[in-house]
């Protein structure tokens, strides 16, 4: 969901730096070939996860839900050299679509694929990340976050995707409603945990900047 006019956004968007052609490759195939092809972070948001990165120059990238790796080919474009990215995902289908991206981006011997569940594969990764993406699902993150933050880099940047939910986040949550209860709690957390400062910004479906102090 985007919280502006679409005129907005598009004028936004001209005015940003155009996306290479292997990311309108993919974002093609994607909405031809795999379902929920909304899930692609998209031009905008993708182009502020190229250039973030490049301002970083992360050694080390952990990416926590990898979809059809569009989002992992903006972080890879400002990796430092031989710097690499883990990438995790549970949907062993995806594996070969995203292995063509990769390998075709020129990124591909950077980047590893892990298939699983993320709670289980986390632990067993090395430390020192960067730069961390999380965007999986919605009931973990909090249990990733607390995961993640001991492998992190003091000054690295942890970033949230889809903390605005379509706009739930700020009504009362069903009681079924589990996606937007953790994210409400998520919400709070990084605003108040004292081992981040973080910023939430209305970019697509809200992201969040965690800088781990």
């Amino acid at each position: 969901m985007d919280f502006i006019s679409s005129g907005l956004l598009d004028y936004v968007t001209k005015h940003s730096n155009e996306e290479p052609q292997i990311l309108k490759d993919l974002t093609r195939e994607t909405y031809q070939k795999v379902l929920l092809p909304r899930m692609l972070s998209g031009p905008l948001q993708g182009r502020f996860l190229s250039v973030l990165s490049k301002i970083i120059r992360p050694k080390k990238i952990l990416e926590i839900g990898t979809y059809t790796g569009y989002a992992t080919l903006c972080l890879a474009e400002g990796l430092a050299p031989n710097g690499i990215i883990d990438t995790l995902d549970k949907n062993e289908e995806l594996l070969d679509f995203q292995r063509k991206y990769f390998n075709r981006s020129g990124y591909g011997d950077q980047i590893n694929q892990h298939l699983g569940n993320a709670i289980d594969i986390i632990p067993k990764l090395s430390s020192d990340y960067d730069l961390v993406f999380l965007d999986a699902d919605k009931t973990n993150y909090i249990n990733y976050f607390e995961l993640i933050i001991p492998k992190m880099n003091s000054g690295g940047v942890i970033l949230s995707d889809n903390v605005l939910w379509s706009g739930k986040v700020i009504k009362e949550a069903d009681v079924k409603d589990k996606d937007t209860q953790v994210l409400q709690e998520f919400n709070k957390l990084l605003a108040t945990d004292k081992r981040v400062e973080s910023v939430l910004l209305p970019l697509r479906d809200g992201l969040t900047i965690s800088r781990v102090i």
